[in-house]
């Protein structure tokens, strides 16, 4: 729909700026013969040489440098969050609307985020793949994630001290709004590998794609947060499907269940700690998840030993040699750096993109992994037992939009 403003230039004030009209019409600006750009005390005046047509709404966001924008100043100062609505227009005498979908800087900004997807996913496959392998010869889950944060501890040390990567900036208050993120992680770590010790990886992940339900009912019944009816609907096939999957599982395992599981609630958790204690921080998030790697680390290392210990380990270890020989060094060499690898390039990918997209990603993640798992270890699975996986995939996907 086309309609006119009766103002043919827009005046961008000082603090008390705004468009004469606050009515919601978007426009036809009429012809005017020179662009023309003059100041005042208060104000610069622009004047657009074409009329131009608006030809849809794109979305509404605080005032920023943005191209091609209608902006609506709510007359008080800049932090109270001034409106700018992004429109989509085009010359009167073009014919097509202007697109700059397809300029060069959107084009990069898509295929970097197109790449980030593509390496967080393999990444992720690759990781599972090898910390399985290590887990059928060597069963020690708590060494096992211990050696995964040593590693990416380790890797994140050396980039700062070669200065590969930008040293984050942190003090106290920092490192004590990490602790209880850093915990709850390092708990939600643990389970996971403990699962994926007793039962097929599609399983555990199977189960873990029951976050969403776990992030509702924990933010529901403990923080009081109500959430709109389809996002209480899409927990019915996450649920649904997660038990489905579950009964019909054929190396069914308790410990191997109740390991995903609590996984699911610590990491729930770990991103609500995360959103209260890190407002207002600056670190990056391959820095952000560097600091949480080597917090984590700190906390689970004699929590490990004291588990299972360095004589169970030895023994272990020349069990499992005996066995493969020296090919475990390098199987443990590689879960433990793919997994620091998958986890920082998914920070980045948040670092680019919008909550939804991160939540699309990861459910397709969980998928990849999933069959590619079933395929690499020859997983035995029953037809009802796919179904049950594909319904809560499904009900995740649908919990991301419902989400939004």
């Amino acid at each position: 729909m086309i309609s006119s403003l009766k103002h043919p230039t827009v005046n961008v004030n000082g603090p008390q700026s705004s468009i004469a009209s606050h009515r919601r019409q978007f426009s036809v600006l009429p012809p005017i013969p020179a662009v023309n750009t003059r100041r005042s005390s208060n104000s610069v005046v622009v004047s657009l040489s074409k009329p131009l047509f608006v030809s849809k709404i794109e979305s509404f966001s605080p005032l920023g440098d943005l191209k091609r924008s209608c902006a609506v100043t709510n007359g008080d100062h800049t932090k109270k969050h001034d409106l700018v609505v992004v429109c989509k227009a085009y010359e009167a005498d073009k014919a097509s609307p202007i697109d700059d979908s397809q300029s060069p800087a959107e084009a990069a900004r898509k295929l970097k985020i197109g790449v980030y997807f593509a390496t967080w996913w393999t990444l992720n496959v690759i990781f599972n793949i090898y910390n399985k392998k290590v887990l059928n010869i060597y069963p020690f889950p708590w060494l096992t994630s211990t050696l995964s944060l040593a590693a990416g501890s380790l890797i994140m040390l050396i980039s700062w001290a070669l200065r590969i990567a930008e040293t984050p900036k942190t003090d106290l208050d920092f490192w004590k709004a990490l602790f209880p993120v850093a915990v709850a992680h390092t708990i939600g770590h643990v389970a996971a590998t403990v699962s994926m010790s007793k039962v097929a990886v599609s399983f555990t992940h199977i189960i873990k794609s029951g976050e969403p339900a776990f992030s509702v009912l924990v933010s529901r019944f403990l923080l009081g947060e109500t959430f709109p009816v389809p996002v209480y609907l899409s927990l019915v096939p996450i649920i649904g499907g997660c038990a489905l999957a579950a009964v019909t599982e054929l190396n069914f395992n308790m410990v191997g269940f109740m390991g995903a599981m609590i996984s699911n609630l610590a990491f729930v958790f770990r991103n609500i700690f995360s959103k209260r204690g890190m407002k207002g921080k600056s670190v990056g998030g391959m820095n952000y998840y560097a600091c949480l790697s080597i917090m984590s680390l700190l906390i689970l290392t004699p929590f490990a030993i004291a588990v299972e210990g360095p004589q169970m380990w030895a023994l272990g270890w020349e069990k499992a040699v005996s066995q493969i020989g020296p090919q475990l060094i390098w199987w443990m060499a590689a879960q433990s750096v793919f997994y620091h690898l998958y986890n920082q390039v998914s920070y980045m990918s948040l670092d680019e993109i919008s909550p939804l997209t991160f939540s699309i990603g990861n459910t397709m993640k969980r998928i990849s992994v999933i069959v590619s798992s079933i395929i690499i270890f020859h997983t035995p699975v029953q037809p009802v037992n796919a179904l049950g996986a594909a319904i809560a995939v499904l009900g995740t996907f649908l919990y991301s939009q419902a989400k939004q």
